[in-house]
């Protein structure tokens, strides 16, 4: 019998593919194989690459926004996106007992992803917006600076968090996120990000400062 499993890859070593029945990701040895019926091997990479919109000179001439929001309004492809981070985070190795995400978008992937481990959510979001008592960080940005914010119970001493969100880029906001975290006494077990835009040497500056990262997709260029 073919089966409709699309997609082998390794994810924490543990071998898992994209089923096309249900559009999300099984480990093989598993019984759901059985009722597969066809197959058009692709890897996950290339399937979430293939729904990311890139649209030319936005917000200026000169740069390709990668989109991420045709991964999320497709049903099955944001099944197998959010499966991607879960099958990662499930091993008891990477398993967080806090998942973070960076305003805005990384509040969308963040808090499903938690949702599906049965863990926590907390946001970190641009300063003003939360309305209990916070520790602040301001990062620099290429023309000026901007600051992020947490609430003060968000996380205890000893939590190891996710910190996640849909695109690293300078890394500046990641890096400025785990900062708040640690100054809470939690340790930012790993950043994941669905993209990373690699020339523009964020992901280098974050494991030279000592987050290990995980991310789905890189695009060459801005």
């Amino acid at each position: 019998m073919r089966n409709h499993y699309a997609a082998l890859v390794l994810l924490c070593g543990v071998s898992v593919s994209i089923c096309l029945h249900c559009a999300r990701l099984h480990h093989w040895g598993c019984s759901a194989p059985a009722i597969c019926s066809m197959t058009t091997p692709f890897s996950i990479q290339d399937y979430l690459r293939e729904h990311i919109r890139t649209v030319p000179d936005w917000p200026a001439p000169g740069v390709q926004f990668r989109d991420i929001t045709p991964l999320l309004q497709n049903p099955k492809v944001f099944r197998v996106l959010i499966d991607a981070f879960v099958h990662r985070y499930m091993d008891p190795a990477l398993r967080p007992d806090v998942v973070a995400g960076l305003d805005a978008r990384g509040f969308i992937l963040g808090a499903v992803v938690a949702y599906e481990l049965n863990v926590g959510f907390v946001p970190i979001r641009k300063k003003g917006k939360l309305p209990f008592t916070t520790v602040e960080e301001t990062y620099e940005l290429e023309y000026g600076s901007a600051t992020v914010e947490l609430h003060t119970d968000a996380v205890r001493p000893g939590d190891k968090v996710l910190l996640i969100d849909d695109l690293i880029a300078t890394g500046g906001t990641m890096m400025a996120g785990k900062k708040l975290l640690e100054k809470l006494g939690a340790q930012v077990m790993e950043g994941a990000a669905i993209v990373d835009l690699p020339e523009l040497g964020g992901s280098d500056r974050l494991r030279e400062g000592g987050l290990a990262l995980f991310t789905l997709v890189d695009f060459a260029g801005h």
